[in-house]
């Protein structure tokens, strides 16, 4: 039901016979037996389904529901807490209301406060609103209830959840949004949202948007095809929306109960939280005479996550993968239009080695001075065979840059290399760091005098992933005058040149091959940089999990495990390594050149990323 953060879910749309409320509490029985998530949701009015009309009126309807109501308390093997819908008799007035429920208690009852009553709608020909009522608890089924605004708090696992039915969200100020400013994190909405053309899209839009003003999750489950189609049909349109984002999503359009399985990340919610200026000034200045209700959530020691998390999470989906090409593109060739046109230089230096950083980097600038009018000729593009580079990256280079109709130059580092071990007394056949970052300087150094010499900048290659783990040379490939692929990390790097290779026919094979070359700085022969840094794949999926999600080691190792199918010694290693790497390596960020943001996050020290080079992180 719950682990490290995670919180499992299930939203169902029930079957309904419209007034039967036997059959409809059945069909919830059913549907929760043997279930094991820490909440399951049903939709608005679910014991009697929402389409009774004038039979609301009827006494035999309200005692039956209550009835049912008893049974469900009595009969479910749930552990842990349900939420159900009931028309609730209060003193002669009908409430439409959700009704939560652990066990065989009713925790509290909430009423629908907004009820339309126009177009098709007509709740308030049945049920009185909860709007402004002073009632704080009621008698139900011989149990004493919280009722109004209620918010449930399981304050050792840092989750707090409120309640509004259907309506209540599509209102300028929601009893969600009330809620959230009074410290709710996640808000639960039982529907029964009828269809008509477009209305999918006003849906979700409400919904995503909601959850980014209160700063959390929202969970919509609504009532399916199953009810009355007299006049209108019904979407079963199922969401979790976290912080603006939609992160799940079903429609059920089927006769038979159907159940969507989802998982809420609490330890991100509380991570975006803390960042969220907004909140912090507008979080508990709104006077709220809320009731608080102890909850409890069980730690699961088999949880499994519903389906499996995203390996990939900087990489667009095919179906963005154009837009989201074509925006990547545009904004980093913009600024890099602005700063040549701030800088007022006609030249632009490169180091083109053959691999993914720089090809990027050399698209980039082709297309900035194309979007310019300026002739491809002012960019220099420069490839420095050292003492580990290959000849299949030293011929991608040399094809590129023809190809794109650069000025372009080979420039050997091997003889100024030995030149310089002669000169620090260093050993050539020691390949040492020393051996390493020699030449890395070397390269660095060629292409700033070059830039001198021509009147122009030096265009940085280097990736936010290598950033982020500090793999750059301090004073080598660190340093340029302004760092184009900073805010892309290594896996959306290689997106970004495999789309390329769809829209460069003449270069299709040459990208292409350099996507598929294993990566590597090639200053020692035969070198891999997966070898010494892991998979970028995993790298870049923990630097999501950082940036955007605030995790500790040991829930990192977790995800580790069940995303990439690692021992439980080999996740805390990957987790470990990365994050020993990423803190002991701010000193490097901390003097980084310019680039553009790309992403949500950057590790910009102007920017998103703000710590001392030597802060203190314990890791094992």
């Amino acid at each position: 039901m719950y682990r490290e953060g995670f919180l499992k879910l299930a939203l169902v749309t029930p079957s309904v016979e419209v007034g039967n409320p036997v059959y409809n509490v059945n069909e919830i029985l059913k549907a929760i037996d043997g279930l094991n998530t820490g909440i399951a949701l049903f939709p608005e009015l679910s014991i009697t389904g929402y389409t009774c009309g004038d039979l609301f009126y009827q006494d035999s309807l309200i005692q039956t529901a209550k009835r049912e109501l008893q049974r469900l308390l009595n009969e479910s093997t749930f552990k842990g807490i349900l939420l159900v819908g009931l028309p609730l008799d209060i003193e002669g007035v009908l409430y439409n209301t959700a009704i939560v429920i652990q066990g065989n208690k009713i925790l509290g009852v909430i009423p629908k406060k907004y009820l339309p009553n126009t177009y098709e709608y007509y709740e308030k020909r049945w049920f009185n609103s909860g709007l402004d009522i002073q009632l704080k608890e009621v008698l139900l089924l011989n149990q004493m209830v919280p009722f109004g605004d209620l918010i449930f708090e399981d304050n050792d696992k840092n989750i707090r959840f409120g309640v509004e039915i259907c309506q209540d969200m599509w209102t300028n100020f929601s009893p969600g949004n009330a809620l959230a400013l009074n410290g709710a994190n996640m808000i639960l909405n039982l529907s029964a949202s009828n269809e008509y053309l477009d209305k999918e899209a006003s849906r979700r839009m409400v919904v995503i948007e909601n959850s980014r003003r209160n700063a959390g999750a929202y969970v919509y489950v609504s009532s399916g095809m199953m009810e009355s189609s007299s006049d209108t049909v019904f979407s079963g349109h199922n969401m979790v929306a976290i912080n603006g984002q939609l992160r799940d999503e079903k429609f059920f359009n089927s006769p038979t109960t159907k159940v969507l399985l989802t998982e809420v990340d609490f330890g991100e919610i509380h991570f975006t939280r803390r960042h969220d200026t907004n909140l912090k000034d507008a979080l508990h200045r709104m006077k709220m005479d809320v009731t608080r209700i102890p909850v409890s959530f069980t730690d699961d020691p088999n949880f499994e996550f519903s389906k499996k998390l995203d390996e990939m999470p900087f990489v667009p989906k095919p179906k963005q993968a154009k837009k989201a090409f074509e925006d990547i593109k545009r904004i980093q060739v913009q600024a890099l239009a602005k700063r040549l046109l701030h800088v007022n230089l006609p030249t632009l230096v490169i180091g083109v080695s053959g691999g993914l950083d720089s090809t990027l980097a050399l698209l980039i600038a082709h297309e900035t001075y194309q979007f310019l009018g300026w002739d491809p000729k002012g960019i220099f593009g420069v490839t420095m065979p050292g003492l580990g580079t290959s000849d299949r990256t030293k011929e991608n280079a040399l094809i590129l840059m023809k190809k794109l109709g650069i000025t372009h130059q080979e420039i050997s580092i091997v003889d100024e290399t030995h030149k310089h071990f002669d000169m620090i007394d260093q050993d050539p056949n020691l390949t040492d760091i020393t051996y390493e970052n020699t030449q890395a300087r070397i390269r660095t150094m060629t292409l700033m005098n070059l830039a001198n010499k021509h009147k122009g900048i030096v265009l940085g290659t280097g990736d936010l992933s290598e950033i982020a783990l500090g793999f750059m040379t301090y004073n080598g490939d660190q340093m340029s005058m302004y760092g184009i692929n900073a805010g892309l990390p290594k896996t959306l790097v290689r997106f970004m040149v495999e789309m390329y290779s769809t829209v460069h026919e003449n270069l299709k094979e040459t990208l292409l091959d350099v996507v598929h070359t294993p990566v590597s700085p090639e200053l020692i022969k035969n070198q891999k940089t997966e070898d010494i840094l892991g998979k970028y794949m995993i790298n870049d999926f923990l630097l999501h999990r950082l940036l955007r999600c605030g995790d500790e080691p040991a829930k990192m190792a977790f995800l580790l495990k069940h995303v990439f199918k690692l021992t439980s010694e080999e996740a805390e290693t990957r987790a470990n390594y990365f994050l020993n790497r990423f803190y002991n390596q701010q000193f490097k960020r901390q003097v980084l050149p310019d680039g553009p943001k790309i992403l949500d996050i950057t590790l910009s020290p102007r920017g998103d990323f703000r710590m001392p080079s030597d802060i203190k992180v314990v890791i094992k």
